[in-house]
């Protein structure tokens, strides 16, 4: 088996050596991630300008992109080999509810979907984050129960691993997205010129935290793994949509 492994932290990051090298226990492996910090850059892909790739001494590819366009172009052209698979991270905090609209790290992953491969993303749930080992063997243990019985073709996994030693993770559990509140307001300051800059809030807190949602399972020392689509079609509104339509 050929995995790809991305990250939307960059390639110098720890969760993604960690993760590599736990792989390459069962696979080969291919790392192609961004140069720098991406998080937050969803599913964006770089239009107007071309990319650029440099390889380190341990043959990590990192490319001055998204992690969207990391996956991109390890796919349609960058590897000499076809991956099998691909995995994002291991992300340096949480993925939970909405913020897998946001994440660079589901975004990778999601893009490996698109392109008709298995994926999974990745993530410690910690601040900072310490236990990347709990998470890259968990993640190992999912990648080995997927060999030998595949989900369908259409399934991506989000992964959410309690920041903590392997052996006080008190299982592995599947989870529906659960939801935040709003995020917490802009915060203005100023440079040194004393004109206005922004920041963006933190992400708001748990809303829908109760039992079988990703938040409550790492909250009690679980790890979350979530299957997620990418059809984002409300199909149950279409029929009340074209009723509503009838009537302009």
């Amino acid at each position: 088996m050929h995995i790809l492994i991305t990250n939307d932290d960059g390639y110098l990051a720890p969760g993604i050596k960690i993760l590599a090298q736990e792989l390459s226990q069962v696979a080969e492996i291919s790392v192609v991630a961004p140069d720098r910090n991406k998080s937050g850059a969803s599913n964006s892909l770089t239009l107007m300008r071309p990319l650029r790739v440099e390889q380190s001494v341990d043959d990590f590819y990192y490319v001055d992109g998204t992690p969207t366009d990391c996956v991109h172009l390890a796919l349609s052209g960058l590897l000499d080999r076809a991956p099998d698979m691909v995995v994002s991270g291991i992300n340096a905090g949480p993925n939970l509810g909405d913020d897998v609209l946001y994440s660079g790290t589901v975004a990778a992953a999601m893009e490996g979907r698109y392109l008709g491969l298995p994926a999974i993303a990745v993530s410690l749930v910690g601040k900072p984050a310490q236990n990347y080992q709990s998470a890259a063997e968990i993640t190992r243990r999912v990648i080995e129960r997927l060999t030998l019985n595949p989900l369908p073709d259409d399934t991506l996994l989000n992964i959410n691993v309690p920041d903590l030693p392997v052996a006080d993770v008190r299982s592995i559990e599947a989870t529906r997205l659960g939801f935040r509140h709003k995020a917490e307001s802009m915060v203005r300051q100023s440079d040194p010129y004393g004109r206005p800059v922004y920041w963006v809030g933190p992400p708001g807190e748990a809303q829908d935290a109760g039992p079988g949602t990703d938040f409550h399972a790492v909250e009690h020392a679980i790890a979350s793994v979530t299957p997620m689509q990418i059809d984002l079609t409300r199909h149950h509104g279409i029929e009340p949509l074209q009723r509503w339509l009838q009537q302009l």
